[in-house]
């Protein structure tokens, strides 16, 4: 994704093997798939890489120095394609839990209003 115009995603690295079962989603990626993915993504350095007798991955090196691994063993070509745009729209950031279901600057006093909240009369 693009944060103030800019493509986060510097780097997709794809990781297979070429022995393997489960990297056959993968290599069909690389030939059908993948020389349009980056065609269409010029801002972005894809790099391929051969591990034997490892399961493929994708990794993803953001801007801001994080990376992501998606696991893509016994996948489709159009998975991992699906993954591999997913990881290009992302902005890189670390997921962060929230503490309570809603965020807000002025948070109730009185608390949070439910339907299971009874009133007296």
């Amino acid at each position: 994704m693009a944060f103030r115009g800019v493509w986060q995603l510097k780097k997709l690295v794809v990781s297979y093997c070429d022995w393997g079962g489960s990297s056959r989603g993968i290599r069909a990626f690389m030939e059908t798939k993948l020389p349009a993915f980056k065609e269409g993504n010029p801002q972005l350095e894809v790099v391929s890489e051969l591990n034997r007798g490892r399961h493929p991955f994708l990794k993803a090196l953001y801007k801001n120095k994080n990376e992501r691994v998606v696991c893509v063993r016994n996948l489709t070509p159009e998975d991992v394609l699906l993954h591999a745009t997913r990881l290009r729209n992302a902005l890189g950031r670390k997921v962060v839990k929230l503490k309570t279901r809603h965020v807000t600057k002025h948070p109730s006093v009185q608390g949070t209003w439910t339907p299971d909240t009874k009133f007296e009369c």
